[in-house]
């Protein structure tokens, strides 16, 4: 699989497929692929390679940028989980998914350096609330950086819970993942 991402340039199972070259027909092969990627669980243990692989490039002056976003599929009327969204670019509500974020600014990069990346739905299982999607994200950061990294937030996030510890679900949030 890494390998045909790598060959393909593409995230596409059929361009994929076709790099490995493999002599069994396309669709079984996309089949095959994508019952193997349904199957995969060590998406903690890849997201922590990442970040082993990128935290050389942090140090205590590094700005973590929290912001939310959404993912559009005006198209995508079969797609599983698809959710309603605010299209940010447009203001109208559409289907789609939610994207929690957090990217990283250094003194020594031009470019951000995403650290934490979570596609959801509200209407996937175990679904709390986008609250708890961001308590998630702070969490993470939590864990993998010291406290006296700036953590600059959206607008969006004017909300009391996440600077106050006191706040019920915050408070749970925390608990659940000690």
């Amino acid at each position: 699989m890494v390998y045909g991402l790598f060959a393909a340039q593409s995230c596409f199972l059929t361009k994929i497929a076709r790099e490995l070259k493999e002599k069994i027909a396309l669709d079984k092969l996309v089949e095959r692929l994508s019952r193997n990627l349904m199957n995969f669980d060590n998406a903690n243990e890849l997201h922590e390679n990442y970040f082993s692989a990128v935290k050389k490039n942090f140090d205590d002056n590094t700005v973590l940028i929290i912001d939310d976003s959404d993912v559009t599929k005006p198209c995508g009327k079969k797609l599983e989980g698809l959710c309603k969204v605010r299209d940010g670019s447009t203001n109208e509500i559409r289907d789609g998914y939610w994207v929690a974020g957090v990217s990283a600014l250094t003194a020594g990069r031009k470019q951000p350096i995403p650290v934490y990346s979570r596609v959801y739905s509200t209407v996937e299982k175990g679904y709390l609330s986008n609250n708890d999607e961001t308590l998630k994200s702070l969490k993470f950061l939590s864990s993998h950086f010291p406290e006296t990294n700036i953590r600059a937030f959206d607008r969006g996030y004017d909300a009391g819970y996440i600077f106050d510890v006191s706040y019920p679900a915050q408070r749970e949030f925390y608990r659940a993942y000690e």
